[in-house]
């Protein structure tokens, strides 16, 4: 992953944006990354960690009836939960993650994944910019939760670097 100073560099650049972050599996690793960035608050608004289908829905604006058919983990929701961070917190950016650190045999999951998706809001209208799904075989949970947050942050370096974001 490129270095996240060029984090800083290419939202700062103009037009300067801002950016919020919505967290679910990942439990605030995306957030604490960009903190340690020195000068991270000239551009990060901040962010929120909603593990429960309730608080997806509350602060984040997550369809309730979709998101409870698919236990919060979908393409669908982290899209949701990009755009709700962006008016959750006035961002001009927003990144979400949601998904499995390690197996749930309740739910018949065997390998942890995830759905990440980024939105980008311009006059008062949010689009989907990017959007993907990751996995990490054979990971435990930390190693998992630290393999997502360093992919979401290289793909939002690299939305930023093609002009998506």
């Amino acid at each position: 992953m490129k270095a996240l100073p060029d984090l800083k560099r290419l939202m700062l650049r103009r037009p300067r944006r801002t950016l919020a972050v919505a967290e679910s599996v990942t439990c605030g690793r995306i957030q604490a990354r960009i903190g340690s960035i020195s000068g991270a608050s000239e551009f990060f608004l901040g962010g929120i960690t909603t593990y429960t289908l309730d608080e997806k829905v509350r602060h984040l604006g997550v369809d309730c009836t979709a998101a409870r058919k698919v236990n919060c983990v979908s393409a669908t929701v982290a899209a949701e939960m990009a755009a709700g961070v962006c008016t959750l917190f006035g961002s001009d950016i927003g990144a979400a993650i949601t998904g499995y650190a390690e197996p749930a045999p309740a739910q018949k999951i065997h390998e942890p994944f995830a759905h990440w998706a980024i939105a980008v809001r311009r006059r008062g209208r949010t689009r989907l910019a990017a959007r993907g799904i990751i996995g990490c075989r054979g990971c435990n949970r930390t190693d998992t939760q630290r393999h997502f947050a360093d992919t979401v942050l290289a793909e939002l370096i690299a939305c930023l670097e093609d002009g998506r974001g």
